[in-house]
């Protein structure tokens, strides 16, 4: 299983443009033909180049797993009918509401979810319909954003450093994966922004050190 090193824009912050399940990744349309390829050979997915709502911030807009994916209110239907035709059959649910971040607010693997504590259960439900699969309310480091502080797989999670035991014990109970703690990009806590990662491989921000790429290895199960 590999982990490269990547950027989007001249950004680390690769998570925030785009996200991954075991099926498909998400990249903007900017992202060029010898990136694609290293997202497409590391992880083993189907690329899909789309905006979402018109804008880049697909990682922070979006969120799925093999089952489904969540969208803002305001995504177009051209960026729909991308993911549609490029993973057939893949549930997808523009949510009606006012929040729009789903990629910073829930978190997902293919066997569960944690989400936001503020959604309500019509939300809470929706996403479980979606994605197929149980969703947990829970915070991460005492902050509600579980997306954006935390990288989840079918195989761990890597977490804010600042995760409390109960907070670790309620993400084994959601995404039932071993939780470690880790940072990217030379420290930062925010996770997901800077992570993306599936079953088959990682990418993390191109200032992540030699030592986080080591925990990150660990917390995912790809050091063989």
């Amino acid at each position: 299983m590999a982990i490269d090193l990547m950027g989007f824009f001249g950004s680390a912050s690769l998570g925030v443009y785009s996200l991954a399940t075991d099926n498909l990744a998400i990249v903007p349309p900017g992202v060029s033909k010898n990136k694609a390829e290293r997202i497409e050979e590391c992880l083993k997915v189907k690329l899909i180049k789309t905006t979402v709502g018109v804008s880049v911030l697909a990682g922070a807009l979006a969120c799925g797993n093999s089952n489904g994916i969540l969208l803002p209110h305001y995504v177009k239907d051209e960026e729909i009918n991308a993911i549609k035709s490029a993973a057939p059959g893949i549930n997808v649910k523009v949510m009606e509401t006012k929040r729009t971040a789903y990629g910073n607010i829930v978190l997902a693997n293919d066997k569960g979810a944690i989400a936001d504590p503020r959604l309500n259960e019509k939300d809470l439900a929706d996403i479980s319909d979606t994605l197929g699969v149980e969703v947990l309310t829970g915070e991460i480091a005492g902050l509600p954003y579980v997306g954006s502080l935390a990288t989840a797989t079918n195989k761990g999670v890597l977490a804010h450093p600042l995760l409390s035991e109960e907070e670790n014990q309620r993400l084994k109970e959601a995404l039932k994966v071993s939780v470690d703690v880790g940072t990217i990009n030379r420290g930062i806590p925010y996770v997901g922004t800077g992570l993306i990662a599936n079953s088959h491989g990682a990418l993390a921000g191109f200032f992540t050190t030699g030592p986080e790429l080591f925990i990150i290895g660990q917390a995912l199960d790809m050091v063989k």
